[in-house]
């Protein structure tokens, strides 16, 4: 019986091992999309105890707590930290195969040292160690990132903020991890929101121009895209239920617009009109300035709207939509390919069933003179376990090409996920090693650990330019 946890984790055989140790675990890591505060990192933010640090804005343990019946008041609600944590190992101990049992032992070994099992027994001589070593190490944000190896981290931004934390980060030397923003307008294209007109309000502030008019509201958008591009953006992100190609003249796009500012609300047509048009004016704009556009599809928002109304979004409501029209996503990446304005597009779908739909779709739009200029998005959110990771990677290579891949992020909120690399790294090296040991690749071991190291890190700093 192997050891729980041990230096083999996940790697079934000799070539396996042999890649993970000498090509992929010294590696540093690129965390191109997480949800991270960057005035987190600006502020060097501290942390008392390991629950403040471990569970707190972690929808993921959230769920799981709630699966285990754990009342609320313990989760998102006033209880101590003492008993947030205790109920957090009930629900942990019971987890067997969810991943959160794999990634809260790797965060215990990697940032804490401890090599034990986390359970209801231990759970007293966990929560005063790690406290201990939490108040003797200093853990703060900026140390765990340096711990982590971290080279670049790509937060998520919304077109009116004014980037002050990245400007502080950038502007203090004695912090040489790259915090960049990327680029996320849903709230921009997000025309059917009751908020929406509040929101152009303020974009309309940002970019100093009077929005009255679909061309002035590109117009803004463009100053708003100019400023991020100053403060080192390279990429987008999109957060959408499908990628929409209802495509209509920029005629009735005006008259759509302008109809919203009055104040009146939009056919189901006119919202995907209106939602093509921008992301097809984005999708430019992106292809002029290099930039990478991700787009992440197929979640559904919010389901449980009691809760959703006292505790808000992002707390863990979520679920995955299972009938994302592909064909108009395609569709999208024709029309701005017909213009040759297709940026480098990274596509994720929360629905495993769509990747080998994904996987035909970017083989369609690859372009000569630029390895990989269309990627399948790693195994995303509720797929980011070891089957749902074996799944995509396994899917990219069959219908694509693996040694292209851009690799692993953490899409996280949360200092210690950096872990989830490791995970991913395990497991990419089972699935290569596999490959060699059956002879299904040569065994040549310095080509195959190249192809190991490109995935982990080399392929995305070339792929976002990050240049480090």
């Amino acid at each position: 019986m192997k050891k729980f946890m041990d230096e083999d984790f996940l790697l079934s055989n000799g070539a396996a091992w042999d890649l993970y140790h000498t090509y992929a675990e010294k590696l540093p890591i690129i965390d191109y999309h997480c949800h991270i505060s960057p005035r987190e990192i600006a502020e060097d933010k501290t942390f008392d105890t390991i629950t403040e640090l471990w569970l707190s804005g972690d929808h993921y343990k959230w769920r799981l707590m709630r699966s285990n019946g754990i009342d609320e008041k313990y989760i998102t609600g006033d209880a101590s930290d003492r008993k947030k944590f205790q109920k957090w190992v009930i629900s942990l101990e019971r987890a067997i195969g969810n991943p959160l049992y794999h990634w809260s032992h790797l965060e215990l070994k990697r940032y804490f040292g401890y090599e034990g099992d986390l359970n209801v027994k231990t759970a007293e001589e966990v929560w005063t160690f790690c406290n201990q070593k939490i108040k003797e190490c200093r853990m703060s944000a900026r140390t765990l990132i340096k711990q982590s190896n971290v080279t670049v981290i790509g937060t998520t931004d919304d077109p009116i903020d004014e980037l002050k934390w990245h400007e502080s980060i950038a502007a203090d030397d004695t912090f040489d991890v790259q915090v960049r923003p990327m680029w996320r307008p849903d709230q921009a294209i997000s025309i059917e929101k009751s908020d929406y007109l509040d929101y152009i309000k303020q974009l309309s502030e940002a970019a100093d121009i009077t929005i009255n008019s679909f061309q002035t509201f590109k117009q803004a958008l463009s100053v708003r895209l100019d400023y991020f591009e100053e403060h080192g953006c390279t990429g987008s992100d999109h957060g959408l239920l499908y990628v929409p190609a209802e495509f209509a003249d920029k005629t009735v796009i005006e008259t759509i617009f302008v109809k919203r500012l009055n104040g009146e609300m939009l056919t189901s047509k006119e919202e995907m009109q209106f939602k093509t048009a921008c992301l097809l004016f984005l999708g430019r704009e992106y292809a002029k300035r290099h930039w990478v556009m991700q787009l992440h599809v197929g979640a559904t928002r919010n389901n449980n709207s009691r809760l959703f109304k006292s505790i808000g979004a992002d707390t863990g409501f979520d679920s995955i939509y299972n009938r994302v029209p592909l064909e108009q996503m395609s569709s999208f990446l024709n029309a701005l390919n017909k213009e040759q304005l297709l940026p480098k597009t990274i596509i994720y779908s929360l629905n495993p069933t769509d990747n080998a739909a994904i996987g035909t779709i970017i083989g369609c739009f690859q372009e000569s003179g630029a390895r990989g200029k269309i990627q399948q998005g790693s195994a995303w959110w509720f797929n980011d376990h070891e089957a749902g990771m074996r799944a995509q990677m396994t899917s990219l290579a069959n219908l694509g090409v693996l040694g292209n891949f851009a690799g692993m992020l953490t899409d996280s909120r949360s200092f210690l996920s950096y872990t989830r690399h490791e995970y991913f790294r395990r497991i990419l090296c089972d699935i290569i090693g596999s490959w060699v040991e059956t002879g299904r690749y040569p065994a040549d071991m310095e080509r195959v650990g190249k192809l190991v190291e490109d995935i982990c890190y080399h392929n995305v700093n070339e792929y976002f330019n990050f240049q480090v």
